[in-house]
C-alpha cells in the first residue's frame, strides 16, 4: 500500500465520524491523487480552523470570533435563548432556519454512569446571562434519551426561581414515519404530545 506516511493519513481519516477503514482509504486514495487540488486545501483548512476557531464564551459556539458570530447578530431575537448538548445541534438548528434567537451548548447531559454531574456542564455564562436580564424564554432541546430527560428535569428545577417561560422542543412521529416501525417510547411520547388539529 504506501510507505508509513500513508498509513497514517488512513488511520487518522478512519478516526473521523462516518468513515470507517475502507472508506478512509478511498479518501486518502483520491486525496493523494491530486495533492494540489485535493489535499494542500484540506490541510490548509484544517491548519486554519485549528489556530482560529475557538468556543464562544458566551453561548459555547464554535467561532473564529469571541463572542460568535450568533451571538453577536442584532436581528436576532436577544429574549429567547434555546439550550442543546453540543454545537452539533446548534449547527442542525441553525441549518434548519427554524430558530432565530440564541443559543447554550451545555456540552453534554447529566449521566451518573458516565460521571457526568452538574458541574461538568457549561452552567455558569447561561446563568450570567438569565441573571443579565432581557431573557423571557427558555427552549431546552434535548435529546429524548434517559439522560436528555434526566438534564431537562433537574434545569427545569434550576432555572423556576428565575420567572422565564421554559418550553422544550417537541417530540414524537417524525414526518414520514411510519407508526408500526416507531419504538414504543417515540409513540407514547407522540401521544401525550398530541394537539388539536
Amino acid at each position: 500500500m504506501g510507505g508509513p506516511e500513508v498509513t497514517r493519513l488512513i488511520a487518522l481519516l478512519a478516526k473521523l465520524p462516518g468513515f470507517g477503514p475502507r472508506s478512509a482509504r478511498r479518501a486518502a486514495l483520491k486525496m493523494l491523487q491530486a495533492p494540489e487540488t485535493r489535499m494542500l486545501p484540506l490541510a490548509n483548512a484544517l491548519a486554519d480552523a485549528a489556530r482560529s476557531v475557538r468556543a464562544c464564551s458566551e453561548c459555547g459556539n464554535l467561532d473564529s470570533q469571541d463572542p460568535c458570530t450568533i451571538c453577536t447578530d442584532r436581528q436576532r431575537d436577544r429574549s429567547i435563548i434555546c439550550v442543546v448538548e453540543g454545537v452539533g445541534d446548534l449547527w442542525a438548528l441553525e441549518r434548519a432556519h427554524v430558530h432565530r434567537g440564541l443559543y447554550h451548548v451545555l456540552g453534554g447531559t447529566l449521566s451518573p454512569l458516565a460521571g457526568t454531574g452538574p458541574e461538568d456542564l457549561n452552567l455558569t455564562p447561561l446563568l450570567a446571562r438569565i441573571e443579565a436580564g432581557g431573557i423571557s424564554e427558555i427552549i431546552l432541546a434535548l435529546g429524548a434519551t434517559v439522560e436528555g430527560a434526566t438534564t431537562m428535569h433537574w434545569l427545569t428545577d434550576r432555572l423556576k426561581p428565575h420567572a422565564l417561560q421554559i418550553t422544550r422542543v417537541a417530540q414524537g412521529v417524525p414526518m414520514g414515519g411510519a407508526l408500526d416501525i416507531l419504538d414504543d417510547g417515540t409513540l407514547a411520547a407522540a401521544l401525550r404530545s398530541r394537539r388539536a388539529v
